[in-house]
């Protein structure tokens, strides 16, 4: 249709120039100029004709691929607003052709102009509806939450985001592509940045500084939602929900959430998880060697550090703080924030 419409108001543009041109070039025999003018012009602007209106039509399909899936309402409604400020934009652009171009050639071209901007403009503005409704102070609802995120999505929960290394797996380019953070994610941050309670504000700091940094990591790309879910008040419900309805994948540190999401069927990324798959065994029975940093929690325990951040609880160790020991491993646990070793001074 668009091809179709950019054709026939091109062909009759260049039918009214061949047609005024071709008595200039043949003043002799003005009538028959004036006849093969007119043909030439409609072969011409046949063929020119076709050649722009697939270059168009090809223009407008690469404008956000969201709209031509299908049309929501939020998305016709923004379309059609989209559709009037084209349209007018067109008449602007239009009127100096209308008034200093013969009216013969003028009124096609301004048709074609008012015609490719209203098309542009209803692409464009409809490619734009969730920004367009933020702006306006409005929302989609929520069932249309699975239109938003893209197949195979990340999205991301507050403890994935205040823990970090979230950060460190798009560096490594296993998140490429789009990474969501939902709006509520984000007001549970800053009610954490915004708290009385210092260690509690360093954790929402944290967070939004990841999530800001991930803003520049290449082949991410870092989008807000805004959704609401009705009739949902926790946020991890929320998350469950969304990622269920989107099929997306689930980033957390949560150790509850992620055995929740993994329950209902959704894809979960736990990078305490990941973390652990790729730290070398340590069994029991084996020798390390470590620094003994703190006190530990029971009389005379020593608390020192794996490379890799692992905690490993040494007996008798207490009075050797900062200083470098070779343990025994005699026991290995898992709790909700990682693993944990227990050892006692080789002999």
């Amino acid at each position: 249709m668009i091809v179709e419409a950019v054709r026939l108001l091109i062909t009759l543009a260049l039918l009214a120039v061949g047609y005024r041109v071709g008595p200039m070039l043949n003043t002799q025999n003005p009538d028959a100029a004036q006849a093969l003018g007119a043909i030439i012009g409609t072969g011409v602007g046949y063929v020119l004709g076709g050649i722009t209106g697939r270059l168009f039509r090809s223009s407008l399909d690469s404008i956000p691929k969201s709209v031509v899936a299908r049309s929501t309402g939020p998305e016709m409604f923004a379309g059609a607003f989209g559709l009037i400020v084209g349209v007018f934009v067109g008449m602007v652009i239009a009127l100096p052709v209308i008034v200093f171009v013969p009216a013969v050639i003028g009124v096609p071209v301004s048709v074609l102009i008012v015609l490719m901007l209203a098309i542009v403009g209803a692409r464009l503005f409809a490619g734009r509806a969730d920004e367009i409704l933020a702006a306006a102070g409005l929302r989609r609802r929520g069932d249309l939450v699975s239109r938003q995120l893209d197949e195979g999505a990340f999205l991301v929960d507050s403890s994935a985001a205040i823990d970090g290394r979230v950060l460190n797996l798009a560096r490594l380019g296993l998140l490429r592509g789009r990474v969501w953070v939902p709006g509520f994610v984000i007001d549970e941050l800053q009610g954490l940045a915004d708290s009385s309670d210092q260690e509690r504000r360093k954790r929402g700091r944290r967070g939004l500084e990841v999530i800001e940094s991930l803003r520049d990591v290449e082949g991410t790309e870092v989008a807000i939602l805004e959704e609401s879910v009705p009739g949902v008040e926790e946020v991890d419900a929320k998350l469950i929900v969304i990622a269920a309805k989107a099929d997306a994948t689930l980033i957390t540190t949560d150790r509850n959430l992620a055995l929740a999401s993994s329950t209902r069927g959704i894809e979960v990324l736990n990078p305490h998880s990941l973390a652990d798959a790729m730290q070398a065994p340590v069994a029991v029975g084996d020798q390390l060697h470590v620094t003994v940093r703190r006190a530990g929690s029971e009389p005379g325990q020593g608390v020192a550090y794996l490379d890799d951040g692992t905690m490993v609880v040494v007996e008798n160790a207490a009075a050797l703080l900062d200083h470098n020991v070779d343990i025994e491993v005699t026991a290995t646990t898992r709790t909700a924030v990682g693993r944990m070793l227990f050892g006692r001074l080789a002999s």
